[in-house]
């Protein structure tokens, strides 16, 4: 009878215990340059909630926006390391690691944001997230991030012939760089938390950027003249350390790769509100919007798909995406 009591009070101990760590959360740190109430960080968020509510809260997303982590190159290092689980960064800083984000950075390779969407919700985003693997990262979704245009303190830019001499920051990226160039202007690589006080300061003339974040950076107070050559629909990119994906059971996977895809409708209908929103703050700030004749700027790109695009799995993924319709 005592080995019976003895054995029982050690399975309601087991148990107890079994109860305990099922329920014990594992917080997973996440990182982004915007700043809070930003669609990206938003849609982030969101992520969270379903993450915790399907895991049934053994698993929480804690977002630390506004660059607390760090400026995205750092990030990036972080996230691939593991001393973070998540990141939501822009695409283009990764062309030097994965190749095939080349492609969605390229200026104009796509017509709109609905072909944007259609390009990477199908079978080529399917290959660029496979080809983040080897790098230790797992995508689990593309966010939008709108269309980028030069904005600066001197001039409107209604043609390319306006671009000659200005200093622009632009993302730490060799594409975004030889593309300023090839419009006859002067790209300075730099964090985006540094921008606004070396447009003030005169370091640079300008930036190029979304309207959300040319507002929610307060870089419209300083540059003005917003010229909306729209140059590139570059897709955002929500990531995950790879040795913490697969540590993930099969069922906690699913449920994650579920969640992403789920926050990213969420992350493109705050996106489109928030665009409509940040034009009308920054005209009220006094910008100047301007519309230039974009078939020159198109033409002037030659120089950098000749450079960036030059094996045949670039070749065919750009061939393949003018192709989608």
């Amino acid at each position: 009878m005592k080995n019976l009591v003895k054995l029982a009070a050690g399975l309601m101990v087991a148990a107890s215990f079994m109860s305990s760590a099922a329920s014990a959360q594992t917080v997973l740190k996440s990182s982004d340059t915007h700043p809070d109430g930003y669609p990206t960080v938003e849609g982030v968020k969101y992520f969270g909630e379903l993450v915790k509510e399907r895991t049934k809260g053994r698993y929480s997303v804690e977002v630390y926006h506004s660059a607390q982590l760090g400026e995205e190159k750092d990030t990036i290092e972080q996230v691939r390391s593991g001393v973070i689980e998540l990141n939501r960064i822009s695409m283009a800083p990764f062309n030097g690691t994965v190749k095939e984000t080349i492609v969605p950075a390229l200026p104009y390779i796509f017509r709109s944001e609905d072909h944007m969407h259609k390009v990477m919700d199908g079978a080529i985003g399917d290959q660029i997230k496979k080809a983040f693997e080897p790098a230790g990262l797992v995508v689990l979704a593309y966010y939008d991030a709108g269309a980028r245009s030069f904005y600066n303190k001197t001039k409107p830019i209604s043609t390319v012939a306006d671009m000659k001499g200005l200093k622009f920051r632009v993302i730490q990226s060799d594409i975004f760089v030889d593309m300023v160039a090839a419009l006859g202007a002067n790209a300075t690589p730099m964090p985006y938390g540094e921008v606004y006080s070396a447009i003030e300061t005169g370091v640079i003339d300008g930036a190029e950027n979304n309207f959300p974040s040319y507002d929610t950076a307060k870089h419209a107070e300083v540059a003005k003249n917003y010229s909306l050559d729209e140059h590139t629909i570059l897709p955002e990119v929500f990531v995950m350390n790879k040795v913490a994906f697969d540590k993930l059971t099969p069922e906690d996977q699913e449920i994650f790769k579920q969640a992403a895809k789920d926050s990213v409708a969420k992350q493109r209908e705050l996106w489109a509100a928030k665009v409509s929103e940040s034009r009308a703050n920054v005209e009220k700030l006094g910008a100047q919007i301007t519309t230039p004749e974009k078939q020159g700027f198109i033409d002037a790109m030659a120089p950098v798909y000749e450079k960036h695009v030059k094996d045949d799995v670039l070749k065919k993924m750009v061939e393949d995406v003018k192709a989608v319709q």
